[in-house]
């Protein structure tokens, strides 16, 4: 008895020295039915590369499922899913547009911030203009790209330069963050204002300049399953794979914060 009792509370110490864990683990056939047919995610353009890499992974821990990526302006998809339907996960760039679709009673159960990001100027190799600030921008001689107003990256920048005092004219205005991106990588603009992820995902194409914090914009990216979505089991996977440590990680190798 004395033994039992014993080996008891080991068990017990054991458990309760277990470290606290803030992720899900990924769901996977072997832990459950086997998933199959596909779903459709629709996602912030900023979640571009590393939404496809996690989606590379989902693929490899469910050869019979898969999945459909619409990659856009966090207001255009949340308009789109509004109007027309046609996606199982939602994840947007900032809560407003997240709200509009729970508002609407579009998503099941309450979407979970899942990253974070922030705000640099982006450049080309070599900042040629020797661009420093966010006073510089408005130099009169310069082409500066940013996102239009109703975007979430462009509704940032403008924050941003209004804290700093900034007024800036933009050449202009594009629909979503990538079509910030393109234009200063293609040497047809001298900057713009983007998520440091997007800096990150361009690789040697561009360069950043960072924003001090005071003047900064944190982003918030929440996620969540649509209601009625046709392939709820497969969504509810990939949004648990997004919320894992190994979805984590994925994410913050791609320059986003952990919330």
């Amino acid at each position: 008895m004395k033994s039992r009792l014993i080996a008891a509370l080991a068990l017990l110490i054991l458990a309760g020295c277990r470290p606290e864990v803030g992720y899900r683990e990924p769901t996977s056939p072997a832990a459950g039915k086997q998933l199959s047919g596909s779903a459709t995610v629709f996602a912030a353009a900023s979640l571009t590369e590393s939404f496809q890499e996690i989606g590379d992974l989902f693929r490899d821990e469910n050869p019979s499922a898969g999945l459909v990526f619409n990659f856009g302006p966090s207001s255009g998809l949340a308009t789109q899913i509004e109007e027309q339907g046609g996606a199982d996960v939602f994840a947007s760039a900032d809560q407003a547009n997240m709200k509009k679709v729970t508002d609407r009673n579009l998503i099941d159960g309450k979407p979970e911030v899942f990253v974070r990001n922030r705000l640099q100027i982006i450049v080309g190799p070599g900042n040629p203009k020797g661009i420093e600030t966010l006073a510089d921008l408005a130099g009169p001689d310069l082409k500066v790209v940013l996102a239009a107003p109703g975007v979430p990256v462009g509704r940032y920048a403008r924050e941003a330069l209004t804290k700093a005092g900034v007024t800036v004219n933009p050449v202009s205005e594009a629909v979503d963050v990538k079509g910030v991106v393109g234009p200063v990588t293609l040497g047809e603009a001298d900057a713009g204002i983007v998520y440091a992820t997007d800096v990150e995902a361009a690789g040697g194409k561009a360069e950043g300049v960072d924003i001090p914090e005071e003047s900064n914009v944190t982003a918030e990216y929440p996620i969540g399953l649509v209601k009625g979505a046709r392939n709820a089991a497969v969504g509810k996977a990939f949004i648990d794979l997004v919320l894992s440590g190994e979805g984590r990680k994925v994410l913050t190798d791609h320059g986003f914060i952990a919330p």
